[in-house]
């Protein structure tokens, strides 16, 4: 009898061994977890970070699991819980296709990789298995187009789940760090999949940012991936038959596992961020930064700057005039509207803001000179570049093409992309030296720049460390 999606998935996570993983996989893993670490340790600077890492010690627990650049010891769980809602506060770190999978698997494997005293190998090896997991998962529910195929076969199909599948990456990641074998990670796998609910509730809901909580809650889905292997490892059952009989429209099941273990797709999608923002505007952003960087434009030198495309922007509604000084500085009182806040975030290019933290800090969001120049920034319909547009992407899945037009000291630039930056499989693609900047920044206000030294070397060799707690013993103040 032919195995189900499940089983496939089970075996999958414990039968793949650190010889299957090819360099490529292991350089882009070594990557992820420098980019999240990094985006985590920032993340400290903001109100959110703060809320979370007293949450954190005061729930305590075993002290096996750290919060990253905290100090002290907590539970796995409670580490998971903290490092995810770090990792996602500053829209920052490295995303797969159009969803938030690092920040679900690299908590959760990170806290228990700590916890059972693992290898460097040992954890990229987990962090791999649950990346391929979610990807598969994610590509046979419309969120993860690799192939001009997809693009077309999965056209207006996307299952209502926002990083659910997540959910079992994670899972399979801490599952392998226990050694379960494929009875136990079946089971962890099916207890995952009821321990999915949490960030469902909020979507739908991501133009009112109205307090702390993101669209997506990868704190409260990694506890419940954590405890799911763990809840295993005693004995627990669960559904293990969660994946064969799902209840979506547009459901492409036989993506899961074709080539499963043969050929990795995970790293076919990423987008590692130069902007801490959403990353639907970041093929626009990228045709401003080289404008103004290309003719040295200062902000008051900018008369005005239009996107191109359908449909409008994000943080200002069609027919919405141009609101006052106050208004935006309400508006924006939310770190995650100033993050989806299309004009706010290319004024913040305008005026050279270092990428970082530097982007959340409240003084940056009430700067006068930086909302006034918001009202120079906005849409020009032009059906023909989004038809045009439309089209490459039906042959390429990786473009992501872009056009701004800037008038400025009395002319007017135009500037085209193809490729947005960042993004995999791409001649613009996000090098280890861009990623090691990207760090270097992102941890600056917590960690000394001797240990940040030491950080990095270790996150390169991490495949030589005998054990995890050398790593957190480098990015610890």
């Amino acid at each position: 009898m032919a195995k189900t999606i499940t089983q496939n998935l089970a075996d999958f996570a414990v039968e793949t061994r650190w010889e299957d993983l090819p360099d490529s996989i292991v350089q882009e893993i070594k990557k992820v977890l420098m980019e999240h670490i990094g985006v985590a340790i920032a993340a400290q600077s903001t109100d959110k970070g703060r809320h979370m890492v007293t949450l954190g010690r005061r729930l305590g627990g075993t002290k096996e699991s750290s919060i990253l650049g905290a100090g002290g010891k907590v539970s796995c769980t409670n580490a998971a819980l903290v490092n995810g809602e770090l990792m996602i506060t500053l829209d920052y770190q490295a995303n797969m296709s159009f969803g938030h999978d690092g920040t679900f698997i690299v908590p959760s494997a990170l806290a228990m990789a700590e916890s059972v005293d693992a290898s460097g190998k040992e954890l990229i090896l987990a962090m791999a298995v649950g990346h391929e997991i979610s990807s598969r998962l994610a590509r046979a529910a419309g969120w993860h187009k690799i192939t001009p195929e997809d693009i077309i076969r999965l056209k207006g199909v996307r299952t209502h789940n926002k990083n659910a599948h997540s959910n079992y990456g994670a899972a399979a990641a801490a599952g392998r760090l226990l050694k379960l074998d494929r009875e136990k990670m079946l089971h962890t796998l099916g207890t995952a999949g009821r321990h999915i609910d949490m960030s469902l509730s909020s979507w739908g809901e991501e133009g009112a940012f109205r307090g702390m909580t993101k669209y997506v809650v990868p704190g409260w889905q990694n506890t419940g991936a954590v405890l799911s292997a763990l809840l295993a490892e005693t004995g627990y059952t669960g559904d293990t038959t969660i994946l064969d009989e799902p209840q979506h429209m547009g459901w492409y099941p036989d993506d899961i596992t074709i080539d499963l273990g043969k050929t990795w797709i995970f790293n076919q999608q990423l987008h590692y961020k130069p902007y801490p923002c959403c990353g639907a505007f970041h093929n626009s952003m990228d045709c401003f930064y080289n404008i103004i960087e290309k003719n040295n434009l200062k902000p008051e030198e900018i008369e005005s700057v239009k996107i191109h495309g359908r449909g409008g922007m994000m943080g200002r509604s069609p027919g919405s005039g141009t609101p006052s000084l106050e208004e935006k500085q309400r508006e924006l009182e939310n770190f995650y509207a100033a993050q989806f806040n299309t004009p706010f975030n290319f004024a913040l290019l305008a005026y050279r803001i270092p990428r970082g933290v530097e982007w959340t800090d409240p003084e940056t969001r009430r700067n006068p000179e930086i909302l006034n120049f918001m009202d120079k920034v906005g849409f020009q319909a032009d059906p023909e570049f989004a038809e045009s547009a439309d089209k490459a992407r039906e042959i390429d899945p990786k473009v992501r093409p872009a056009k701004v037009t800037v008038t400025a000291k009395g002319q007017t630039i135009i500037e085209e992309i193809k490729y947005r930056r960042g993004d995999s499989f791409t001649d613009v693609y996000w090098t280890q030296e861009d990623a090691i900047g990207k760090f270097r920044h992102n941890v600056e206000r917590i960690v000394s720049g001797v240990k940040t030294d030491r950080a990095v070397e270790t996150l390169l060799a991490l495949d030589e460390l005998d054990t995890i707690s050398d790593l957190i013993n480098e990015i610890t103040p």
